[in-house]
């Protein structure tokens, strides 16, 4: 395999870039310039200017070359856009440095040979083309962005009004009525006593009533008297299954033998009341 020619000392870092991936992809083809030509369409005098660094390669024969080489076209594609911006810069640098009148008339792109033969004009088409199908890409991923954001926000805000409806309904439920005042907190007192074999503290007389985490209310009260009277203090006789009193619960449930998950049901209220 020939050695490669050094490219030119002008071209710009980001052009280099393009031209040492496509020359390396070229090589690991193992295929000549000419075999080359005959894959992809581009003349082999057209592949030489590419692989020289005389002209940039057009979209297609970038594509073309990295299917050959079992190289993810995106990538290259993305190389070659940022290479074509470098370009076209160095080429105002250019115009500007020198004159018009001796200024050298700009090498044309090429076509693919199957199309128009190998030293066809201009394909600006296809560019545009790429640049379409590129701003398409980012404007639907700008809108699927777009309906995402608004679809979590009216999630969060219907998350948000029906957990403050909720709490404003529990609270309606537990709150005490008051006539004219204010309401206090309420208070709670333990009437403890045995009837007919089963303690009674006075505030409820359930025996298979669900309290959990959370909750409020006379059966909660009533868990916390017997809880005391068993010994497993549940903290304050305030009414609320707080973390206090969740883990009295389970400490009694594990003493009596009971899978201690800190929730009275049947089998827990017939420990506590036994």
């Amino acid at each position: 395999m020939s050695r490669w020619k050094e490219l030119p000392a002008e071209l710009d870092p980001r052009v280099r870039q393009l031209l040492v991936r496509l020359r390396r992809l070229k090589d690991h083809s193992g295929l000549s310039v000419r075999q080359l030509a005959a894959r992809t369409g581009y003349s082999a005098k057209s592949w030489e200017r590419y692989l020289g660094g005389r002209h940039l390669p057009p979209a297609q024969a970038v594509e073309a070359l990295a299917r050959i080489g079992g190289e993810d076209p995106t990538r290259l594609l993305t190389l070659r856009e940022v290479a074509a911006e470098a370009w076209e810069h160095g080429k105002d640098r250019g115009r500007t440095a020198v004159p018009a009148a001796e200024a050298p008339a700009p090498e044309p792109e090429h076509q693919p040979e199957s199309e128009a033969g190998p030293e066809a004009g201009p394909r600006p088409a296809a560019e545009i083309r790429l640049s379409v199908r590129t701003l398409r890409i980012a404007v639907a991923a700008g809108a699927v962005a777009l309906v995402l954001a608004v679809s979590t926000a009216v999630l969060v805000t219907s998350w948000l009004t029906g957990r403050s409806g909720a709490d404003a309904d529990r609270t309606a439920r537990t709150a005490p009525l008051a006539a004219s005042a204010p309401a206090s907190p309420p208070s709670y007192s333990c009437r403890l006593q045995r009837v007919d074999g089963a303690w009674y503290a006075g505030n409820s007389r359930t025996l298979d009533a669900t309290v959990g985490y959370g909750q409020s209310g006379p059966d909660v009260v009533e868990v916390q008297c017997l809880l005391r009277r068993a010994g497993v203090s549940p903290g304050g006789i305030d009414g609320m299954f707080g973390p206090l009193t969740r883990g009295a619960v389970v400490r009694f449930q594990k003493r009596a033998g009971l899978i201690g998950d800190g929730i009275v049901g049947p089998r827990t209220w017939k420990a506590l009341r036994g």
